[in-house]
């Protein structure tokens, strides 16, 4: 398998991508501003317990109080040699005590960090934590005699009373190396622990690496192929780092220059981001996934789409959610997405099917570093599954909520929008002596307003007895109305039309005119100007002389510019 990871870093933001067989399968930003947490030590201060909750709630000093739970607050030694598990987590910390705690999961949405007393610091070939008495391999290391060997090194080089992980990348690695590993983490334990004596709840005590040296050390493997590098300081920093922990990766890190094709460009992997940003993505074959997440769970639903297959329907379905699981897991890392997971894929009737599609969805997850749990199948043939949340996904990191549809990713039609400002025009006037009104609203709100021929409009004046002048503006939102003003029938039919008779007026064609399109369209303000014959000359700013003036829309001739001496010149 080919597995390649880009780097791309300048001073606005760094970003990182691993390509895995061409493919885009995990994206990662890091902005100069970015609040990375997870990782980090803090010395916390407990606000307070909630023995109903079994948690205490941390300030770290940021902006909503860490997470504790009381297993994670438990620490062996402590409490009177009590049991993890029978220990009410009153019994193990009080409100205003100093904690030293590690976040585990950073604050996502509403909800703050989630934190740990179990504090763990990753290095290159091992894992320390100094508060458990622990020793273990990577499971991904399946050698069983180099496990028996690594186990063997860890034994011996243990510190007392301390727990050590063996990483896959360990694999092959000698004593000596390992052990200036440990040398080096136990250095930051050290620091932290001397820290915590000297500072004041709440304080950070020591600081994760940086998204690029956090992928070095935790996605450099010998699996990957190469690492690419845009920047020649990233680049540099690279292999500071590798010759002390892992010299013979050096020749796997290439210095990018080309500057006339980006790297992300040239592996697709801003088409890819793009993707992922999207509800629907296509198949090879013609079949697609929709992706739809809610606050409780994400719903993944597989679809044949153009996909027709060759030999039966049946045949068909097993093909398309074979593909399926390849691409589904791939934007699960893509996104990363966490929490519950259900996945509708097409029925199938056959047993063996609907067996073999759950073993190659296994298949792919066994690529994903995140832990994963398929639960199986539901009794209506939905499959459940669970992905860790450690971080923000992709589209929480790039996008923001729209401020127009609130989140709903829809908004109210033309013609629902013009009964809403129906309505409102009905208010106002019950509150208003005034003989006239004039609203402003999105050109296509507009159209329903008035009506063919102005019937709508005739309408609205008839029942409330008022003149009533709409006028179109591109600038507001579909949603959007603004009550102009409000006055004599005089005042502001001076104020909804701003034009008169005789004005020559230099003005965009901007489209033909909707019922009759040998006739062009421009505006003033949002006025609809009718120009006759124009609906050819589409894009051209022609000079326009306006021969008669109406409530909604002025008509007008095209002349010749020496005519314009005649009236009045308008740039539109």
């Amino acid at each position: 398998m080919s597995r390649e990871i880009l780097i791309s870093a300048n001073t606005d933001e760094t970003r990182v991508a691993v390509v895995e067989n061409g493919s885009v399968v995990e994206f990662y930003v890091e902005k100069p501003n970015s609040q990375k947490t997870a990782g980090n030590v803090y010395l916390g201060k407990v606000i307070n317990v909630l023995p109903g909750m079994q948690a205490a709630f941390v300030d770290i000093g940021q902006e909503k109080n860490a997470f504790l739970y009381v297993d994670d607050a438990f620490l062996p030694g402590e409490n009177g040699g009590r049991k993890k598990g029978r220990t009410s987590i009153k019994e193990i910390v009080k409100s205003g005590q100093s904690v030293v705690v590690q976040v585990t999961k950073e604050a996502i949405g509403t909800k703050g960090a989630r934190v740990t007393r179990h504090i763990t610091f990753p290095g290159r070939y091992l894992v320390l934590m100094p508060t458990v008495n622990y020793i273990g391999v990577s499971r991904r290391i399946a050698d069983e005699q180099e496990r028996q060997r690594l186990r063997k090194i860890a034994k011996e080089i243990k510190p007392s009373n301390m727990g050590l992980i063996i990483r896959t990348v360990a694999e092959g690695k000698t004593r000596e190396e390992i052990e200036r590993d440990l040398t080096f983490v136990l250095r930051l334990w050290e620091k932290v622990q001397q820290k915590s004596k000297q500072q004041t709840a709440p304080s950070l005590l020591h600081r994760d690496f940086g998204l690029v040296m956090r992928i070095v050390r935790d996605e450099l493997n010998q699996e990957t192929t190469r690492v690419l590098v845009d920047d020649s300081q990233t680049y540099a920093k690279i292999l500071d780092l590798l010759n002390s922990v892992s010299p013979e990766m050096k020749d796997r890190v290439i210095y990018y220059r080309d500057r006339e094709i980006p790297l992300f460009s040239l592996y697709g992997v801003e088409a890819a981001i793009e993707q992922a940003l999207s509800r629907q993505v296509w198949l090879k074959s013609g079949g697609y996934i929709v992706i739809d997440k809610t606050e409780a769970l994400t719903v993944i639903d597989v679809n044949t789409g153009k996909f027709v297959g060759s030999k039966n329907l049946s045949d068909t379905v097993f093909r398309t959610n074979m593909e399926a699981c390849e691409e589904i897991v791939r934007q699960l890392r893509l996104r990363d997405i966490g929490g519950i997971i259900v996945i509708d894929f097409i029925d199938m009737d056959n047993p063996e099917h609907r067996a073999r599609v759950l073993e190659e969805l296994e298949k792919h997850l066994k690529k994903d570093h995140t832990k994963t749990v398929v639960v199986g199948l539901t009794g209506l043939g939905l499959v459940e599954m669970t992905r860790k949340k450690v971080r923000d996904s992709l589209d929480a990191m790039l996008t923001r909520t729209c401020p127009y549809c609130g989140g709903k990713g829809a908004v109210l039609s033309e013609e629902t929008m013009a009964a809403r400002v129906r309505r409102e025009i009905r208010s106002i006037l019950r509150n208003s002596h005034s003989e006239a009104v004039l609203v402003e609203v999105n050109p296509s709100v507009a159209s329903y307003l008035i009506g063919p021929g102005g019937a709508n409009l005739k309408q609205l004046e008839k029942e409330t007895g008022r003149s009533i002048f709409i006028r179109g503006s591109e600038e507001l939102h579909i949603e959007d109305m603004n009550v102009k003003a409000l006055g004599t029938k005089e005042e502001i039919a001076a104020k909804a039309i701003p034009v008169k008779i005789g004005d020559v007026l230099r003005l965009e064609v901007e489209e033909p005119h909707a019922q009759n399109p040998k006739d062009g369209i421009a505006r003033v303000e949002g006025y609809v100007i009718d120009i006759k014959d124009a609906g050819s000359r589409v894009g051209e700013t022609v000079h326009v002389k306006i021969t008669s003036c109406l409530r909604t829309f002025a008509k007008g001739i095209i002349v010749n510019s020496q005519d314009c001496q005649t009236g009045s010149q308008v740039s539109d």
